[in-house]
């Protein structure tokens, strides 16, 4: 899906690993922030502006998380929300800020201030400026994360690939739409979104400092409330599909689906401890149907007997390959591998034989290169 033009005007700019990115936005806000007890000093600024339910703009900045950096990057934070309050001439207070890239280092508010006036001169509502906004927002990422909904007048950016856990995956995302909604009805439609796609992602277990998911709407036209949440879910689950495509070195995405458990709570746990599993992880990324790897992470996820069953499937119909079935052992490991190597996303179907519930995680696999990408991002 492309990003749909709803005449939100933006820009940015990318130099080596610094970023700046501007959007002119005023509407009803809701947002959804880290879970983590360490906030960056952006995300607490944030959350303060935008508890009254309206902004006017957005600032966002990459290559410094502006984090664990004290009262310094709490100033820091509140001056960008002035230098964007002043060109958008709006209140500070009206400004929703983000940030994103290394932990523990200050704000090249220099730069900043420098660069600003050159993304503003360059702000437009085209699809390239849209795409110069997402650029300027990634920072170990192999692509921009773009969707969209013509139905319910939606468009959504984001960034995202490592550092991320089922506390709301570890990203920055914004999502804009054309339609009038108060910002409690926003965030009671962002919250549910979250938990059925961002929530149900991992890529290495790990949760940031800077999550930041804003949702403005923009007031120009009526969409239905149920339209809109089902729109919404479909962009927030494909935001988090392609996080997971783009998990640092990934080559395949997986999706979890558990059945046959006692509560839907009993089943994310089991699919989220399958997802998170390194060892299943590192299998995958071997193309190695290894399903003991599987029944482990149920077991010290749940109370569970040996009469569960596991299948690979493709999604498609029809090319469900159970390598176990109540218990018992298949042996037919060989035409999981060929689903797994033959696909570059699938599913890891296991049945509890519990109950009627079922829930569901998303995943990729671990390689050498998230080893490579890790060690290198530094300081």
């Amino acid at each position: 899906m492309e990003i749909v033009d709803l005449g939100v005007l933006c820009s940015g700019i990318k130099e080596n690993k610094y970023g700046l990115a501007l959007a002119r936005c005023k509407g009803n806000v809701a947002a959804v922030f880290t879970k983590n007890s360490i906030k960056s000093a952006s995300v607490l600024v944030c959350q303060e502006n935008v508890s009254n339910g309206k902004i006017e703009g957005l600032i966002v900045n990459s290559g410094c998380a502006n984090a664990f950096t004290g009262e310094k990057g709490y100033e820091d934070a509140k001056e960008m929300c002035k230098i964007a309050a002043k060109i958008f001439n709006c209140s500070e207070k009206k400004i929703a800020i983000a940030s994103t890239g290394v932990i523990g280092k200050f704000l090249d508010m220099e730069w900043i201030r420098k660069k600003v006036k050159e993304v503003y001169h360059d702000l437009g509502k085209s699809y390239e400026h849209a795409e110069k906004f997402a650029k300027a927002i990634v920072t170990t990422d192999r692509f921009i994360k773009k969707a969209s909904s013509e139905k319910a007048s939606i468009s959504a950016v984001a960034k995202g690939a490592g550092m991320i856990a089922p506390n709301m995956a570890t990203m920055l995302c914004f999502i804009f739409t054309s339609a009038s909604f108060e910002s409690g009805e926003l965030y009671e439609m962002l919250k549910e979104a979250v938990d059925e796609s961002f929530n149900k992602l991992v890529v290495d277990g790990d949760t940031s400092t800077n999550d930041t998911v804003l949702l403005v709407a923009l007031n120009k036209e009526k969409v239905q409330k149920d339209v809109f949440c089902d729109e919404l879910k479909k962009v927030c689950k494909s935001i988090a599909y392609q996080i997971a495509k783009d998990g640092e070195g990934s080559t395949r995405t997986f999706t979890v689906k558990v059945t046959g458990a006692e509560s839907k709570e009993e089943a994310e746990r089991v699919a989220k401890a399958i997802a998170s599993s390194l060892l299943v992880k590192t299998a995958i990324f071997g193309r190695d149907p290894n399903w003991g790897r599987i029944v482990a992470a149920v077991g010290y996820s749940t109370k569970v007997d040996e009469k569960i069953s596991i299948a690979f499937s493709s999604g498609k119909s029809g090319e469900e390959v159970y390598v176990v079935v109540d218990g018992k052992i298949t042996g037919i490991e060989r035409e999981a591998k060929k689903v797994m190597e033959e696909n570059e996303h699938f599913e890891i179907v296991v049945d509890l034989n519990k109950g009627n519930c079922e829930s569901f995680a998303i995943g990729c696999d671990l390689s050498y290169d998230y080893v490579k990408i890790n060690s290198a991002y530094t300081t």
